[in-house]
This record gives structure tokens, sequence and C-alpha cells, in this order.
């Protein structure tokens, strides 16, 4: 089996993937998990662009350092170079699910689906909201991708 590679997708790819992203990075070098790790938006808007600076705050008080990650949108591609694509919430998940080629090799998930008895939840969106929003959204990717990384630990 190959190296496992991760995806982590939103609609912008500038808060909630972007942490997804440093979390589950965190988690699989805790566990000694080697895997390749991005994130992607479902949409263009701010491709090339840096994560909010918000998103960017609550990973640096996690220890996280997301400055160098910009924003790019997911492509079909994608669905052969991951062997995951996770979603943050399921709007994402139907436009990934509609993107994905017929006879694509990534699986497709919800990210909470890999946390115990979130399954079926979304990863709170803090765009449009305070500081405070990025700390739950935090929580929230941290408990997905420690599930997440412990399944392909597990399967390895």
């Amino acid at each position: 089996m190959s190296k496992p590679a991760v995806l982590f997708v939103c609609l912008g790819n500038i808060c909630r993937s972007p942490l997804a992203e440093a979390a589950f990075r965190a988690e699989a070098e805790r566990i000694g998990l080697a895997v390749d790790i991005d994130s992607a938006g479902t949409g263009d808007w701010h491709a090339g662009e840096p994560p909010d600076r918000r998103a960017q705050a609550v990973a640096r008080r996690h220890g996280a350092d997301i400055s160098g990650l910009r924003a790019r949108q997911v492509t079909r591609r994608d669905f052969y170079q991951f062997t995951h694509v996770v979603a943050l919430d399921s709007e994402n998940l139907a436009a990934l699910a509609a993107l994905r080629p017929k006879d694509a090799t990534a699986s497709l998930s919800l990210l909470l689906d890999h946390a115990p008895g979130r399954e079926g939840e979304a990863v709170a969106d803090p765009y449009y909201g305070d500081q405070s929003g990025f700390e739950t959204t935090w929580r929230d990717v941290e408990a997905g991708a420690a599930g997440l990384a412990r399944r392909i630990a597990a399967e390895a």
C-alpha cells in the first residue's frame, strides 16, 4: 500500500480546512503516522491567499504555524492523488461527491464522522463570527483529526 495522503476540504480553504490540516499534522506527528497532508476549498475565490488571520492566531495558540499555507481549489486529480478526501461539512461533501470521478481511488468522508458521537455533524464555520468561533472550530477539527489519524494508523 502506498503512503496515506489526506486532503481536508471546506468552502474557501482559509478557515476550517487549514485548521484541520494543522490539527491532523500535529496528531499524525504525535502518533508517528507517516502521511501526506494538504487542504483545499470547493470554491476558488481565495486561491493563493493565506489562511484568515483569526485562523492563524488560533493555530498559533495551539502550537501550529499555518501562515505559509495558501488556498487552492480542489480538483478532480485530487481524488487520485489522495487516499482520503475529507469534507468539513455536508454541503462540501455533496460538492465533492459531485466532482469525484467514477473511478476515483480516494475515500470520501466527513471529518466529524471520525469523532465518536459526532457522526454527521459539520465543523463549525467561524468565518462570519468572532475569534471565539475559531476556538470552537479548533476543538472540532482536533476531535476529527484524532479519530481519523487513529483509523488510518489502524489500517496501515
